[in-house]
């Protein structure tokens, strides 16, 4: 299914406990190509062959993700942190909405973690030679695409970690230039983090965890070099940034 990957090759889901996440390790269970599968959520649970306990917004998850994972090459890495809600976080309407604190976690966890998780398994990457890394986005962290204002936490949120996202391509392409970086989004999906909002979204674009997880493998699997540090919809379309 990936012809920039090996034919056997082992992968990586960070969230693998969430609805994208989970998708995604249930169909790459079923894919020969993936030889060892392994998943990380705070909870440690979930589909994957191998599971990890951790919380990689913090300093402490993620070295135990490194340690866990020392020597093993990884040749797809798709993340898919992120946090819309929750923790008294709601996504604000008016700027009189906004606080610091909304602010700061969504950054945390919707950016900087996203790339600090990189930093952790860049030895595994050096490993591979040849690897896919997805990161989860979305569609509302384009800066270009934004006409309805709002959420603002989380498009801020979104469009630093699109800046990460292109920032670490650049430096993957000098150093390790057989790692690719895509930044995906996999379009409205039907999850926790969604439900509250699909009122406005039709519904032929409400798409399955499953869904949307076949969807964001058939992107990377047909991703060339032309694809490394791009901004990319569900549908393999570019996103302006």
């Amino acid at each position: 299914m990936f012809s920039h990957l090996p034919s056997r090759c082992n992968a990586l889901v960070i969230g693998a406990s969430g609805g994208i996440g989970a998708a995604l390790c249930d169909e790459l269970q079923a894919l020969a190509q993936v030889e060892r599968l392994y998943g990380v959520s705070r909870r440690g649970q979930g589909p994957a062959t191998f599971n990890l306990a951790a919380d990689l917004a913090t300093d402490e998850g993620r070295a135990e993700l490194a340690r866990w994972l020392a020597g093993q090459p990884l040749h797809l890495v798709i993340n898919t942190l992120g946090l819309l809600h929750g923790d008294g976080i709601w996504p604000e309407k008016r700027i009189e909405d906004v606080s610091a604190e909304a602010l700061l976690k969504s950054a945390l966890v919707n950016a900087f973690s996203p790339a600090l998780c990189l930093q952790a398994l860049w030895p595994n990457l050096t490993l591979a030679k040849n690897a896919l890394v997805g990161h989860l986005s979305a569609r509302v962290g384009s800066i270009a695409d934004n006409r309805l204002g709002g959420w603002y936490s989380y498009r801020a949120a979104k469009a630093a970690q699109n800046q990460l996202n292109r920032t670490l391509a650049i430096e993957l392409g000098r150093r390790l230039p057989g790692v690719w970086l895509l930044t995906l989004h996999p379009g409205t999906t039907i999850s926790d983090l969604s439900t509250p909002f699909l009122g406005n979204t039709p519904k032929d674009k409400q798409f399955s965890p499953q869904r949307a997880a076949r969807q964001l493998l058939q992107v990377l699997a047909g991703a060339g070099a032309q694809h490394h540090g791009g901004f990319w919809a569900w549908d393999g379309q570019p996103i302006p940034w």
